[in-house]
């Protein structure tokens, strides 16, 4: 009798075990089918974000070379100061309210990083990016391996960006705020005669230019159309920038990614997106002046009025890494320039490797 009620103890413990056993197997199956669920989501998220990045690019690009031809500007003022600022604009917003409106040394350092990752990105990344997509082109057989460019306008860029960004270097090492508000003030007169020489450049027409999406039936659309086009697509394209790095890092941590490889290809696409989304278009149509001074356009503002701000709302006592971009930017930019001022242009691939200089100092960065 104990030992039948043992069996029957036993054959029930088992029977118990199994179930617990098989609940346990549903919950982890409903879990994975969630798992599945979520990642789909955010890859619907994450394809999303470059439809609208993309049809915001197409609007902003659109618009832009409207307002040029409408105000009869050189391509050079275009892409340079219209394309470049209006691009720039919402992320020199971050050091204005980080420096004047945040807390402490915290806020400074968010400024500050903002002030010197542009520069840094734009150079070092978008611009070897740049180079690279040509050459994929070539391959692809649409277009040959050499940038169609007026080098002097190139050339002007890259020198008014070493000048200003050689004076905020200069700063570190003087100490001295009346030298800093005197700076600050002689990079935004550098960056007005910046405007002057790019505004008096020549005309260069040719292309051929798509009707205004916002009016294709005009042959010449109001200024109206023009500004509301280009405000929707800058719209665009900074939401879809900040759409596609939320569901990028969504993304990266449902399938647990590396931080690394989520620090090396999402964090710059939240500020320079807009730039490189603008630039690739413009280089897919052929339009190189565009594409390429909407890159060393950007760079010259980036290098002129936030470092202003930075001058005249923080000490300027910049940390070895924060010195380290600026040192690198300078390298990347003057091997840029080397190339013109000896060869008269730029060779594709030689312009790419600036890359190595971004993926080194990140790579030094993580330890990795």
């Amino acid at each position: 009798m104990q030992a039948d009620r043992g069996t029957d103890g036993a054959a029930g413990q088992g029977g118990h075990g199994r179930g617990a056993a098989g609940l346990r197997e549903a919950r982890s199956q409903g879990r994975l089918a969630e798992a599945r669920v979520t990642t789909l989501l955010y890859v619907g998220l994450f394809l999303l974000s470059v439809v609208v990045t993309l049809g915001g690019c197409a609007l902003f690009t659109n618009g832009i070379e409207w307002l040029g031809k409408r105000l009869k500007v050189p391509d050079g003022a275009v892409g340079s100061i219209f394309a470049a600022v209006g691009t720039t604009l919402p992320e020199t917003s971050i050091p204005v309210i980080a420096i004047f409106f945040g807390t402490g040394q915290e806020g400074a350092d968010v400024g500050l990083g903002a002030i010197l990752g542009a520069p840094f990105m734009l150079s070092t990344l978008v611009l070897p990016l740049l180079a690279g997509l040509l050459l994929l082109y070539t391959k692809m057989g649409k277009r040959t391996a050499a940038f169609a460019l007026n080098y002097g306008d190139v050339r002007t860029d890259l020198q008014f960006f070493l000048t200003a960004y050689g004076l905020a270097l200069f700063c570190v090492y003087v100490p001295s705020h009346a030298v800093h508000y005197a700076v600050a003030g002689l990079l935004v007169l550098l960056y007005g005669y910046y405007m002057k020489i790019k505004f008096s450049g020549e005309h260069v027409g040719g292309s051929e230019l798509e009707p205004l999406f916002f009016a294709r039936q005009a042959a010449r659309p109001a200024y109206v159309l023009i500004a509301l086009q280009g405000a929707v697509g800058l719209v665009g394209l900074a939401g879809g920038a900040h759409l596609f790095v939320t569901a990028a890092k969504a993304l990266s941590a449902e399938l647990q990614v590396s931080p690394l490889l989520l620090a090396l290809l999402i964090a710059p696409l939240a500020t320079e997106l807009p730039e490189m989304s603008n630039s690739f278009l413009w280089l897919y149509q052929k339009k190189d002046t565009l594409a390429v001074g909407n890159v060393t356009g950007a760079m010259v503002f980036q290098a002129t009025f936030p470092v202003s701000v930075g001058l005249i709302g923080t000490d300027w006592t910049l940390a070895p890494n924060a010195l380290a971009t600026m040192g690198l930017a300078l390298v990347a930019v003057s091997a840029s320039l080397g190339q013109l001022l000896w060869g008269g242009h730029w060779r594709p691939w030689l312009l790419s490797a600036s890359a190595l200089l971004y993926i080194g100092f990140t790579l030094y960065l993580y330890g990795a």
